[in-house]
């Protein structure tokens, strides 16, 4: 069964000091080759039936993300997909 993921990242324009703090941590890690780290949230929504795109961009733009600092994307990945990437 395919789920719903909503991706929500700061735009490009916002300062995210949560990535800079991890970018800075790396070098004491010996991970040098790193240029910038940003930070967001990753949101899975299981539908009772069908995968519905379009309500899902609505609860993103109506809760799950704030559209003056940040943009998300929605997309389908099926539900080995999703487990693979909590791995």
């Amino acid at each position: 069964m395919p789920r719903v993921v909503v991706d929500v990242m700061l735009k490009p324009e916002i300062l995210d000091p949560q990535g800079q703090a991890v970018a800075n941590a790396l070098p004491r890690l010996g991970v040098n080759d790193v240029a910038s780290v940003r930070i967001g949230r990753r949101i899975e929504i299981d539908f009772t039936g069908e995968p519905d795109l379009d309500r899902a961009r609505e609860i993103a733009d109506k809760l799950l993300a704030n559209p003056v600092i940040e943009d998300f994307t929605v997309r389908l990945v099926e539900t080995d997909e999703a487990a693979e990437a909590r791995s």
